[in-house]
């Protein structure tokens, strides 16, 4: 075959070969913006229950007032359709939209610029492939002088650190991965730290739990509490990295069945993650150094405790044993638990209140189902059983009392 044929076929080749193996990238590119997209459950922010992906309209209701996500489909009229890679790249690392506005933090730059830019640029053009939807969030609701925006640039000078992940060259490759889901994609500290006056997540005590507002069942808006994630006492010493990834996959551990707005961090998020990729995040915050807000609670009074005990034998014993360990069958632990022990007893209250408002579909091997009791106890009579359970069986947290389980009706 002379050269000229060898060369004609050659480039035929090349000319056939160059666009598929550009697709293949391509798709493979929009898959793992799709997985990184996941990670960091943007679906639950950006999604009314019953609507189209991604085109906004959650509201997040705070103490500066409501707040509107916005849409992420790629509609060129309100979405993202215009925006470019590098405006996306600010929103997400720097909290600026496409106009140069600053960004309420309710959207969680100040993990998100945690984000390596290979792995923004695959979320952007994952969002750039959903179907584009015309829809404009309603306006945000917030209270003066948080309604000015220009006031975020000095919030940001103090609160944003606009770096990226950086690899620990001292920790395991499994360990660097695990941080980078929990600190990075997975914003878990969002929730789980408390924040400051002004809005801002307490670094000094990060991952030792945090209170928000949400729905509970029948749509009122209440707060709750996200658990202490370090190793205290009252925070996850009692799990194993087993049973915290297990969680994670699959919302039932010994001492938890997801419930409440942990549902949707589950069934849209963390579920979907590889094996790997939720052992890893159980890894890291298994290390987390214990930490916790109110390390010496105060002593709940005997009068107290003996009428949670008499509650507690009476409406709970059965499913939750009068050991307090439960079953994986009956009910979850209450030795050890973190939702009982919360800085914060917003959750625990709630989940006697109105019951726990399980997922669809309910996670594997579920147990039996826990009913609501606001209608059977009054108000006393949960605060005391709730004091009696956050201080029982080695349990250590500040007592509940009837006006704070008020605040949650």
């Amino acid at each position: 075959m002379n050269r000229f044929f060898r060369n004609l076929i050659a480039t035929t080749a090349v000319a056939i070969v160059a666009p598929y193996a550009a697709a293949q990238n391509a798709a493979a590119q929009v898959k793992n913006g799709e997985y990184l997209a996941t990670a960091a459950n943007c679906i639950s922010c950006h999604t009314v229950p019953g609507s189209a992906p991604f085109t906004g309209g959650v509201s997040f209701s705070t103490k500066f007032g409501k707040i509107y996500s916005t849409n992420i489909t790629p509609d060129t009229e309100t979405g993202i359709g215009r925006w470019t890679a590098t405006q996306f790249k600010r929103a997400m690392q720097e909290g600026v939209d496409d106009e140069g506005q600053h960004l309420y933090p309710a959207f969680p730059y100040t993990a998100f610029t945690k984000i390596s830019d290979a792995d923004v640029d695959a979320i952007f053009v994952y969002l750039r492939s959903v179907k584009p939807v015309k829809y404009r969030a309603p306006q945000n609701d917030l209270i003066f002088p948080f309604n000015q925006r220009a006031a975020l640039g000095e919030w940001k000078s103090l609160y944003l650190d606009n770096k990226r992940f950086v690899p620990n060259a001292a920790k395991p490759a499994e360990w660097n991965r695990g941080a980078y889901l929990v600190e990075a994609l997975g914003h878990c500290s969002a929730c789980h730290t408390p924040r400051n006056l002004m809005g801002a997540e307490r670094t000094d005590m990060a991952f030792t739990g945090g209170t928000y507002k949400d729905k509970v069942r029948g749509g009122q808006i209440r707060n709750w509490s996200a658990v202490n994630l370090t190793s205290a006492h009252t925070g996850l010493k009692t799990w194993t990295v087993d049973e915290l990834a297990a969680y994670l996959k699959t919302g039932l551990s010994p001492y938890a069945t997801t419930f409440g707005p942990m549902n949707e961090v589950i069934m849209n998020s963390t579920r979907h993650l590889s094996n790997a990729d939720v052992r890893a995040m159980a890894v890291y915050l298994k290390s987390l150094p214990a930490k916790e807000q109110s390390p010496n609670p105060k002593k709940p009074n005997k009068e107290d405790m003996q009428l949670g005990a008499e509650v507690y034998s009476v409406h709970c014993g059965t499913c939750h044993l009068p050991t307090g360990k439960g079953s994986i069958d009956t009910g979850p632990s209450m030795v050890g638990n973190p939702v009982v022990q919360a800085e914060d007893p917003a959750s625990l209250i709630n989940v006697i209140l109105y019951g726990p408002e399980l997922p669809t579909p309910a996670p594997p091997a579920q147990r039996m189902h826990m009913e609501a009791y606001a209608d059977t106890l009054d108000d006393e009579e949960i605060a005391a059983l709730a004091t009696y359970l956050r201080n029982t069986w080695g349990n250590r947290a500040a007592p509940v009392d009837a006006d704070r389980v008020a605040e949650q009706r």
